[in-house]
């Protein structure tokens, strides 16, 4: 494809899409990080299989080879969770971008304003995604702290209820919650919870 052909064909900047176009680039980044999230997962589950079977094995040179596997596979896994953490960003951004066109356009139909992110806001974020330092949950609470300052009502996100969802997943992990309804009850309780909390 020519360089015209490729200009054509260009994606357009998020700031110029509309709520289709972005819902769009949502699904098809949650596509992708699924899918991302899915090869980790593949991943640590070799790694540990290749651990057991290196933790039996008694000959020098197969163990050899199977630490230079788990090796393979570290780096691996290390290079995929490093693409699932921009995806992660990205998509947390369009998801955001997203909701802040239709409040936009809602309040363009009631006669109210409000802000969006504008071009420098962008360049920004745009920085924050390509550094591998900074997680999904910082550039999360960077980008909330952003649109606040941004719009007239603040957007805090799912910051503290995801954060009594992770509370739940360590009493799972932990063995405190074993059942899975239960578990995913609890979560959903307190998610509840801090929603009304918020709109008290």
């Amino acid at each position: 494809m020519g360089l015209f052909g490729w200009l054509l064909q260009r994606p357009r900047a998020l700031s110029e899409m509309t709520r289709a176009e972005l819902r769009r680039q949502e699904l098809l980044l949650e596509k992708e990080r699924q899918r991302l999230m899915g090869r980790v997962g593949d991943l640590a589950r070799k790694k540990q299989e290749v651990f057991e079977r290196g933790a039996k094995e008694k000959t020098p040179e197969v163990r050899r080879a199977l630490a230079q596997e788990f090796d393979l596979f570290t780096t691996e896994q290390l290079m995929v969770a490093r693409q699932l953490n921009v995806r992660s960003k990205e998509a947390i951004t369009v998801g955001r971008l997203r909701m802040l066109r239709e409040n936009a356009d809602r309040a363009k139909a009631t006669g109210g304003k409000l802000g969006l992110v504008g071009a420098r806001d962008l360049l920004a974020l745009e920085k924050l995604i390509e550094t591998d330092a900074v997680t999904a949950e910082m550039y999360q609470e960077r980008l909330d702290t952003m649109l606040r300052a941004g719009t007239e009502q603040g957007d805090s996100g799912l910051t503290a209820a995801g954060r009594h969802v992770m509370e739940v997943w360590e009493q799972v992990d932990a063995g405190v919650l074993s059942d899975a309804a239960r578990a995913f009850d609890e979560a959903d309780r307190r998610v509840r919870q801090e929603k009304a909390a918020e709109g008290a």
